[in-house]
């Protein structure tokens, strides 16, 4: 099926691609955990969600990087990702400017 998101405003395509990302309580507990750590080795993520596998995580992480919300380095033979600030406060005036035209329109249903 071809969605036509090319013929919304590009506003509108951002933030329903990171609505995307953020659609999985797993992706927001690893943006959670690691604004907590400031920085983390894959190794520290996979201990603090055991209940996931590697694989799982690894798969939500590249989500995240995707989306351009963490980034990742090579550090010998791990990866230590952290958040990337001046991608997550774009997304966060997405939203407040969105959020901010939507509630002055004061709809009365």
């Amino acid at each position: 099926m071809y969605a036509k998101t090319t013929a919304f405003e590009a506003e509108a395509q951002a933030l329903a691609q990171v609505g995307k990302v953020f659609s999985h309580p797993a992706r927001v507990a690893i943006i959670k955990f690691l604004a907590e750590r400031q920085d983390c080795i894959v190794g520290d993520i996979a201990q603090e969600f055991s209940f996931l596998s590697r694989t799982t995580i690894s798969q939500h992480l590249q989500e995240l990087k995707q989306a351009g919300i963490i980034r990742g380095e090579i550090e010998g033979v791990k990866i230590c990702y952290c958040l990337d600030m001046s991608r997550l406060a774009y997304l966060r005036g997405l939203f407040e400017q969105f959020f901010g035209d939507v509630i002055k329109i004061n709809c009365n249903c």
